[in-house]
């Protein structure tokens, strides 16, 4: 059967977007477009149609994506059809096409990254070329000495078990450096107290004015997973953060054997009129999670009212830095609580295993995103065949494993399988490691509302929530 057009139109029949494989005039396609929606009854959300010539198929979608995503989609259609005929391709090839690899843009990348290292082994080697200026200059009796320190910005090694009302090191933050310099001795040996660290202080402060900027180490590593997966937003004049860290241990057999989820509320003023807040959460939390506010938050109007204030109300929140008023903690062994369920069923044969792994969406109310569930594979067998899929596969050779990759997981596809057959032994595919965010809090607490002390008027704010994995494992 030949394909006349693929096309998406609204409610009324309004062509928004459409591709001809064959020729037609514009009134035709018009019309036909026109007539379509007519035949799609009120309450239905898609449906097949067939007239007497033309077989259709509707959905509806929204205009604003439709226009956003308009040339995607001829493309795709071009990748699918090709001459009123379908093509034999299938997802995972329509994407890598419709991604038009450009080998130009891939040289300009490499060149650029070369230049990079190369400014960077510049500076490494200007540093060197510094220090050995300095030892030299001690050895001839000038005796210059330095007493360096990273001043204002450095932390001592507790800054990990701090206080979490203290503000966040950002990885922005440009750190101030001083450096007091010593008298030279006579002996032209002078004691040299903290030259590493200045040597350090001249590398970095080199590295600043060439644009390079500086991370610091204590940034946490779990955070760092989270805002990179996540897309940075616009903050308004108050920005919060709700930030859940999911680590789950589960049996093969089944049986949840540790769940526990612990959760961070951080508020950042952007803006010095709204320092003086107040945040109205609502907590729809039925299972009894564990809260606790920050010494400085007002426990008790917390607990009567979910409203998150300072104690002292004539004490304004820090300005641009993420100050951490509420956190919680959930534990439980129920395994109807898991987030997500997997089975992982390996049944031996007389050639190696047949594998089937199931997953199941347990709290229908979450929306997981960009779902990896890893599996081990044997060393040294190759590759496997993999038979039904849900979603995409890819077999990394190198860390001998199979990645089984889910865009979204929701409520209208709860469940799904993947199955396959290699070479080995049943436990040669445990564990299983799985990895996921959402942007929806697993206890149910929400941000319903934010207000200065002052004459109770709104704040408008913005808000991130990210629910993501640390360790979740099935044994």
């Amino acid at each position: 059967m030949v394909l006349l057009a693929a096309a998406v139109c609204n409610k009324s029949g309004k062509a928004l977007i459409s591709r001809q494989f064959v020729e037609m005039t514009r009134s035709r396609i018009e019309g036909l477009l026109a007539a379509f929606p007519k035949l799609m009854s009120s309450g239905k959300q898609h449906t097949f149609v067939e007239t007497e010539s033309i077989p259709e198929y509707c959905r509806n979608m929204e205009e604003a994506e439709i226009g956003d995503q308009a040339f995607s989609l001829i493309f795709a259609f071009d990748e699918i059809v090709a001459l009123g005929y379908r093509e034999n391709v299938n997802l995972a090839q329509i994407r890598t096409f419709t991604e038009m690899d450009s080998h130009e843009e891939k040289v300009a990348i490499s060149v650029r990254e070369t230049q990079e290292r190369e400014a960077k082994e510049a500076m490494k080697k200007r540093a060197k070329e510094l220090q050995q200026e300095r030892k030299e200059a001690g050895r001839s009796g000038k005796g210059i000495g330095y007493a360096g320190g990273f001043g204002s910005s450095s932390y001592s090694s507790s800054s990990s078990s701090r206080d979490i009302i203290e503000p966040t090191p950002s990885a922005e933050t440009k750190p101030s450096y001083t450096s007091v310099p010593s008298k030279p001795s006579g002996t032209g040996k002078a004691l040299k107290l903290g030259s590493k660290k200045k040597d350090v202080d001249t590398f970095v402060g080199q590295l600043e004015s060439e644009g390079q900027k500086v991370v610091s180490s204590n940034t946490s590593v779990s955070s760092t997973v989270a805002k990179a997966s996540t897309p940075a937003v616009d903050q308004d004049g108050v920005h919060i953060v709700m930030e859940e860290k999911v680590s789950l241990t589960a049996g093969r057999d089944g049986g949840l054997q540790s769940m526990e989820i612990l959760g961070m509320v951080k508020v950042k003023v952007n803006d010095e009129q709204y320092g003086r807040i107040k945040v109205q959460m609502i907590n729809n939390d039925k299972k009894g999670t564990q809260l606790q506010t920050h010494p400085n938050v007002d426990k008790k109007r917390f607990s009567t009212t979910s409203n998150i204030q300072l104690k002292n109300p004539e004490k304004p929140f820090p300005l641009h830095q993420d100050v951490g008023v509420l956190k919680w903690r959930y534990t439980t062994q129920d395994e109807s609580n898991m987030p997500l369920s997997i089975n992982c069923w390996p049944n031996e044969t007389g050639n190696g295993c047949d594998v089937n792994i199931e997953y199941q969406l347990e709290q229908p109310q979450l929306e997981l995103n960009d779902v990896t569930i890893n599996i081990p594979l044997p060393t040294g067998v190759g590759a496997p065949v993999v038979g039904d899929c849900d979603g995409e596969y890819n077999y990394d050779s190198r860390k001998s494993m199979l990645v089984w990759s889910l865009p979204v997981i929701d409520a209208s596809n709860k469940s799904g399988s993947l199955e396959f057959s290699i070479a080995g032994h049943p436990d040669d595919f445990f564990p299983v490691h799985v990895n996921f965010m959402s942007k929806k809090s697993y206890c149910d607490l929400q941000i319903s509302d934010v207000r200065l002390i002052d004459g109770e008027q709104p704040v408008k704010y913005s808000s991130e929530v990210m629910c993501y994995t640390d360790k979740y494992e099935i044994v």
